[in-house]
C-alpha cells in the first residue's frame, strides 16, 4: 500500500484561495451524488483525536474523491474565559497533520491570530442571544459569542459547501444552524454522531487532563445518559422520568461537581422540563472531574417516529 500523501498546509486566506479546489482526484467524483470541485471543512482547535477523525471521514465521504476537505486548525482565543485552559490548551500541529492526512483530509488550514483577527481583538463580534446564555452559556459568559465569531470568520475564510460539526456539541452545534439560517450563510451543516471511548466516556481533546480516578467519576455522565434513555424506552413521553432518572444516577455519583442536568428543545435550547413531550429532544449534562469539565449529551425521540 502506497503512502498516504500529506494535506497541504495553508497559513492564510489567500494561499488557501491558490490551491485547486478540488481532492485527491481531480474528476467528477463518483458514488456519493455531489459535484466535482464541493468543498467541506471540519473547523477544530487541534490536538485531533478520533471524534476529530470521524468528521474528517464523514466529509471526505460527503465530497467524493472530486471534492475537497479542509480542516482547519486555531485555537480562538475568544473561546476562552477568565481562568479557562488557553494557554495549557494543546498544540499539536505536527500529530494533527498526521490524522488529517491519514482520514483524508486534503488541505489544513493553521491560521496564525492576526490572519483571522486582523485588527487585534475584534470589536465587532456574532452575538448568540437568549439561545447562547443558557447551560454552557450561563457556565461561561460569552464563549458563544467567541466560537459563533471564529466559526463566521472560517466560513468566510474557507468558503465551502458544507461545515461538518459534532453533536457531542450540542449546543454549538445547535448555535451554529441558527447563525447560518439567520445570517443566510450558503453553507449546510452536517452533524456528526458523538465518537465515545470504549468504556463511554465522550472523546475530548480535554480527556487528557483526567487522572484515573476522575476519568472513572466522569464515566457517570454517560451513565446517565444511559439512564434517560432507557426511562424514555420505558415511560412513552414523560420528559420528567427522563429527567429524573439521568438526575438519581448524578446524584448518587461521587467525584463529581455538576453543573446541570437539562432536557432541551434542540432548535432553541429552551428546557423541557415536565409533562408530555412530542417529537425531538437533547439531554444534556455537564460536570467537572476534579479541574477538568466534562460535557455530554444524548439525542432523544419523544413520540412516534414519522414513516
Amino acid at each position: 500500500m502506497s503512502p498516504v500523501p500529506p494535506p497541504a498546509v495553508a497559513r492564510t486566506a489567500a494561499e488557501l484561495r491558490a490551491l485547486p479546489r478540488s481532492g485527491t482526484d481531480t474528476g467528477t467524483g463518483t458514488g456519493t451524488g455531489t459535484a466535482a470541485g464541493e468543498r467541506a471543512v471540519v473547523m477544530t482547535m487541534g490536538a485531533l483525536h478520533e471524534g476529530h477523525a470521524a468528521l474528517v471521514r464523514a466529509a471526505r465521504e460527503r465530497v467524493g474523491p472530486g471534492g475537497q476537505v479542509v480542516v482547519t486548525v486555531f485555537v480562538n482565543p475568544l473561546q476562552f474565559g477568565e481562568g479557562e485552559d488557553l494557554e495549557r490548551y494543546p498544540r499539536t500541529l505536527e500529530a494533527d497533520l498526521a490524522v488529517a492526512g491519514k482520514e483524508g483530509a486534503d488541505v489544513v488550514f493553521a491560521p496564525p491570530a492576526e490572519e483571522v483577527y486582523p485588527g487585534g481583538e475584534p470589536q465587532v463580534r456574532i452575538t448568540a442571544g437568549p439561545m447562547g446564555e443558557v447551560l454552557e452559556g450561563a457556565v461561561r459568559p460569552g464563549h458563544f459569542d467567541g466560537m459563533l465569531t471564529v466559526v463566521a470568520k472560517m466560513l468566510h475564510l474557507t468558503a465551502p459547501d458544507a461545515a461538518f460539526f459534532g453533536q457531542k456539541d450540542a449546543q454549538q452545534l445547535a448555535l451554529v444552524r441558527r447563525m447560518v439560517r439567520d445570517l443566510n450563510f450558503p453553507v449546510r451543516v452536517v452533524a456528526v454522531p458523538t465518537v465515545r471511548e470504549d468504556d463511554g466516556l465522550a472523546l475530548s481533546s480535554r480527556n487528557r487532563y483526567l487522572s484515573a480516578a476522575e476519568r472513572a467519576h466522569g464515566l457517570a455522565l454517560s451513565r446517565a445518559l444511559a439512564a434517560g434513555e432507557r426511562a424514555l424506552g420505558q415511560g412513552g413521553q414523560d420528559a420528567g422520568a427522563v429527567l429524573r432518572a439521568a438526575r438519581d444516577v448524578l446524584a448518587a455519583a461521587s467525584g463529581l461537581v455538576v453543573d446541570y442536568v437539562a432536557l432541551v428543545d434542540p432548535g432553541s435550547f429552551t428546557e423541557i422540563r415536565s409533562g408530555k413531550w412530542e417529537g425531538e429532544a437533547v439531554l444534556a449534562v455537564a460536570a467537572r472531574a476534579g479541574t477538568t469539565r466534562l460535557i455530554d449529551n444524548a439525542p432523544l425521540h419523544f413520540g412516534k417516529r414519522n414513516p
